[in-house]
């Protein structure tokens, strides 16, 4: 896990690459390279985002973009993002394509130093039979999952239940009071990212 070039950050649903909470990891992160990306329906101005194998196409050719950028091979750098940004980085680690299926030996996982989930969508709003918890099993890459002890798209209990099904155990780091959004939290945030980090770099 020594020499991490550079990480990859990907904003949520609703919101572009310059959220606060992205450009303070950023800032925490550095001196390490942050690359910051929106996906394409946000820069096209659209507000529905495309559908998840669009989107993880997008988290993949932005890893080799950073690659090339950085000198540097994609197990050297490591991804994540806010809500949907973070858990596409999740799926494209685990080897998902978007499709609502378990990888078929044809389906490469994304072998990245790291993914680091913040707020993860776990499931819609008082919709928790709607999980979003297959790929799960086949995420084998160290993780990080920041989220708010009152995040109504996962409770702290639903994370640990169903984050203990990954092969390679995450750290889970929990904003007291925190909401989905983790509104006032950024700098909270962006240190545990960086400290998380910055243990994998050393």
């Amino acid at each position: 896990m020594s020499g991490i070039r550079g990480v990859v950050l990907f904003p949520g649903a609703g919101s572009s690459a310059s959220h606060t909470s992205l450009l303070e990891v950023e800032t925490a992160l550095a001196p390490l390279p942050v690359m910051r990306v929106d996906f394409a329906y946000r820069l096209a101005g659209r507000r529905v985002p495309d559908r998840a194998p669009v989107l993880i196409r997008a988290v993949r050719e932005a890893v080799r973009l950073a690659c090339e950028e950085w000198s540097c091979a994609v197990g050297d750098v490591v991804i994540g993002g806010r809500s949907m940004g973070g858990r596409m980085c999740s799926m494209a680690a685990a080897g998902f394509d978007g499709n609502d299926r378990v990888p078929q030996p044809a389906d490469v996982p994304l072998g990245v130093a790291g993914v680091v989930c913040v707020s993860y969508p776990l499931h819609p709003p008082g919709q928790t039979t709607k999980l979003r918890v297959a790929h799960l099993p086949y995420l084998d890459v160290p993780s990080l999952f920041v989220s708010g002890t009152r995040d109504d798209f996962a409770t702290p209990q639903e994370l640990r239940q169903h984050l203990s099904a990954m092969p390679v155990q995450p750290e889970v780091h929990l904003i007291e009071g925190g909401r989905h959004e983790l509104r006032g939290h950024d700098a909270a945030v962006a240190a545990v990212v960086a400290q998380w980090v910055s243990r994998r770099a050393s």
